[in-house]
């Protein structure tokens, strides 16, 4: 290696074995010494060099080679190890030399062969040149201090051995201490967690107890919907057929050809067919919301011929409107077809208006129709405005609660359910729309209904796309009225009849509208006797009811069918059910479904002389169930059961 005057070499150690590192070390304290080098500066330097004298003890040509070299401006004292293997220093050394020297580093040997490991502090700008500064410490290494740098050393050593007890007995103690107090925080740990496991334990229990409780309550809230929504269709049910009977008598005695009345008698059974009519829209509604909350009521969209909707709207409720409430509804021609489903739209209009007209006392109710072009495609809006009392900011979102209603002076003389906004909102998303409200106490309300120009098929039609039947009409659609066709000679159209129904008031109700179709009519009340009655009277028509104790109509009709003598009668079946509400299917092949409620003469006339479908005989059905034989059912001892001419 070159000797220039930037670096003067002071010793060169061979390292062979133990004592040699002894040595080493020693000559690097007594150069640190000589070379003004003091404190931790030399105690980290000496150290480094032992520690890397040990590590690389055994390595083939081992030497250490210190001497005093200018970096620059600074002063260094190195000590270079060099030795003629692969082998490396570990790298916690390479790491700790490189924190607590100013220089350090593992290069490649000068000639190629093996590593040179550098190891260097700064030293103490030297008053000397630098050549006089090294061989002052080549002396130093080569005098007689050598003896005392050795004792020095070993006392050294002596006294960090000392200190390194010390300090072991001490950390000694502390981890007893630690360890006491793991010990202490371990067992109040445990004794935390037993507590808290129990704890747990216990409220797990309680949460599942609690959970149990909910799912009960869930399971009873479930049934008393259900039980609701079934007492209100069974009590709609069971209202239809007073209230028909009372509308139709009405109508009898309303009609041209009944015996003429006084005006104040006209008068009378006006309000009472209304009265009929208007109970007769409620337990509609009552049946409407049950069907909603159980998922049955379906819209069948169509389009809608909304001008003339809104002048049936306009003379219906032009009535209602109390003196002095202008009720405007317009006469609106709309620009695209509006394809809904034209009875809820109907309903959902009619409620809202009532409503607007009810609690108007004067000023005017109008009715504004806009269609408006959005992302999410055309829509129809309807706006209701009146000048009535207005709803107070706390009660409108209470208003839309079923049969809530608002208390007030305004409620005096006006009666109601509290069942139209909810049923209104509640049709309006059926049609895939939405009904919102907004009033001020003494200024008004308005309502904005807004719905799509274009409701997606339901799924009434969807089937009727797959199997290529008609799809069955809306619940207050009724059947197409077809014109009476002429009799020639002024006689009845069919010959006898038989009437299957336990309703008496609707027997007496329809017994005058019989009398101009019909020839004889015989009446069964019991529907067991029914089959038996038709095989022996062999009528030219049936009228059978649906809702009957005992064997209902589907039986009845079914026992019909599969009875070769009775097969080919005509058979119409008269209900107080909404035609959505009636099993078409197993009713295959009767003639016509007409609702009690909307009959007419001219409804009779139409179904018993259209032409005859294929009896449910001759198509495929289910088989009867066991036992079950179409023979005559063994006469009835109910004091019901009769026959009547």
């Amino acid at each position: 290696m070159s000797t220039g005057p930037s670096v003067h070499e002071l010793i060169t150690v061979v390292l062979r074995e133990g004592g040699d590192v002894v040595a080493l070390r020693r000559c690097t304290q007594s150069a640190c010494r000589a070379a003004g080098l003091k404190g931790s500066a030399l105690v980290r330097l000496t150290t480094v060099v032992s520690e890397a004298g040990e590590h690389l003890l055994g390595a083939a040509r081992l030497t250490a080679r210190l001497s005093l070299e200018r970096d620059g401006v600074a002063v260094l004292l190195a000590v270079r190890f060099g030795w003629a293997e692969a082998r490396r220093p570990p790298g916690t050394l390479l790491t700790a030399a490189e924190r607590l020297l100013d220089e350090s580093g593992l290069l490649p040997a000068g000639d190629g062969d093996g590593h040179e490991l550098l190891l260097a502090q700064r030293l103490p700008a030297p008053a000397t040149s630098l050549g006089e500064l090294a061989a002052d410490v080549r002396g130093r290494l080569a005098g007689g201090d050598a003896t005392a740098d050795l004792v020095d050393t070993l006392r050294t050593q002596n006294r960090q051995l000392l200190a390194a007890l010390e300090e072991s007995q001490r950390q000694q103690e502390e981890l007893q201490r630690l360890n006491a107090e793991l010990e202490e925080t371990n067992a109040g740990v445990v004794a935390l967690y037993s507590e808290l496991a129990g704890e747990l334990e216990e409220t797990n229990s309680g949460v599942v107890a609690l959970y149990a409780e909910l799912e009960d309550k869930t399971r009873q809230l479930e049934r008393a919907d259900a039980y609701k929504s079934r007492f209100w269709a069974n009590v709609s049910h069971e209202l239809r057929s007073p209230v028909n009977s009372v509308i139709a008598l009405a109508r009898l005695l309303l009609d041209s050809a009944a015996d003429p009345l006084t005006d104040e008698q006209r008068r009378q059974v006006s309000l009472v067919q209304a009265s009929g009519s208007t109970l007769l829209a409620l337990v509609d509604e009552l049946l409407d919301i049950a069907k909603a909350e159980s998922g049955r009521l379906e819209p069948h969209p169509a389009e809608v011929d909304l001008r003339s909707l809104l002048h049936q709207l306009r003379g219906m409720l032009q009535g209602t409107a109390q003196p002095g409430v202008d009720l405007r509804i317009p006469d609106h021609i709309p620009l695209r077809p509006l394809v809904t489903d034209e009875v809820m739209l109907t309903r959902i209009l009619r409620n809202v208006l009532s409503n607007a007209l009810k609690f108007t006392v004067g000023g005017r109710v109008a009715l504004e129709v806009a269609e408006e072009e959005r992302e999410d495609g055309d829509r129809f809006v309807f706006r209701v405005q009146d000048t009535g009392v207005g709803i107070p900011a706390e009660e409108l979102e209470r208003v839309f609660e079923e049969f809530y209603q608002v208390r007030g002076p305004h409620q005096r003389g006006r009666a109601g359910t509290g069942l139209g906004l909810p049923y209104a909102r509640r049709l309006t998303e059926l049609l895939g729309g939405r009904l919102t409200l907004d009033s001020e106490v003494g200024r008004g309300t308005r309502v904005i209904i807004e719905i799509p120009a274009r409701l997606g098929r339901g799924p009434g039609d969807a089937t009727a796309a797959v199997t290529g039947a008609e799809p069955p009409p809306h619940p207050d659609a009724a059947w197409p009225a077809e014109p009476v066709p002429p009799t020639g000679s002024g006689g009845p159209l069919v010959g006898s009849v038989v009437v299957v129904d336990d309703d008496e008031t609707f027997l007496t109700a329809v017994r005058p509208l019989l009398a101009a179709v019909a020839g004889p009519v015989t009446v069964v009340t019991d529907s067991g006797r029914a089959v038996a009655t038709v095989e022996r009277e062999r009528p030219d028509a049936v009228l059978l009811d649906l809702d009957m104790p005992g064997p209902d109509g589907y039986e009845v009709y079914r026992r019909l069918a599969a009875n070769p003598a009775t097969a080919a009668v005509p058979v119409v079946v008269l209900t107080a059910l909404e035609a959505g509400d009636v099993d078409r299917a197993r009713l295959a092949g009767v003639r016509a479904v007409l609702n009690k409620s909307r009959l007419t003469a001219a409804d009779l006339a139409a179904a018993l002389s259209r032409p005859q479908a294929a009896p449910a005989a001759d198509r495929p059905s289910a088989p009867a169930p066991a036992g079950d034989q179409p023979s005559t059912p063994a006469p009835s001892t109910s004091p019901r059961a009769k026959e009547r001419r």
